[in-house]
């Protein structure tokens, strides 16, 4: 097993909890952020993918942005976040609805014209993958641009999809005996 998996593993053994795929992170990952832990999962996602040609990395307000943002450092490129309200300031965008089973609601995310054109590469980041309604949204808005997705990463896949990179998935935790 990956050392960083492991440390992953042990914190959230420590100051988390998994509740059938409802993994609690907010310690240290998505409401308090350890830095210093985002930017070392940063580094290994992002080395991942240094085989591909990735003009921005793309993912959805609010979760995502901590690790879009250390992995768009360690790959040398700029990072959008698709915003759930649209601004007034923003007059042209794409749009598409996702629905959050965590907070049990749907939302639009937007993106503005003028920060996504055409013919980009972009990779997709966030801090989990559960059944893909954020990520399908982020598809239809990169179509929308004539732009590619090249890829997706998460610091944890709870589904069964392969093709999403990861640090730990929830086979990984039922391995583990997390509480």
């Amino acid at each position: 097993m990956n050392p960083l998996t492991k440390e992953l593993l042990e914190r959230i053994r420590r100051e988390g909890s998994v509740k059938g795929s409802l993994i609690k992170v907010d310690r240290f990952l998505n409401h308090m952020v350890d830095p210093v832990l985002i930017d070392r999962i940063a580094a290994e996602l992002a080395e991942r993918f240094t085989n591909r040609k990735i003009d921005k990395v793309i993912t959805a307000e609010s979760s995502g942005i901590m690790l879009a943002q250390a992995m768009a450092t360690h790959l040398g490129t700029l990072f959008i976040y698709a915003k759930k309200k649209r601004p007034l300031t923003m007059a042209e965008f794409f749009a598409a609805s996702s629905y959050s089973f965590t907070k049990q609601e749907s939302t639009t995310l937007y993106v503005s014209r003028e920060v996504l054109s055409g013919a980009e590469n972009l990779l997709f980041v966030d801090d989990f993958f559960a059944v893909g309604s954020t990520y399908q949204a982020i598809e239809q808005i990169i179509d929308q641009a004539g732009s590619v997705l090249v890829g997706a990463a998460v610091i944890i896949n709870k589904s069964d999809r392969r093709d999403i990179e990861s640090i730990l998935t929830l086979t990984d935790l039922a391995d583990y005996n997390c509480p």
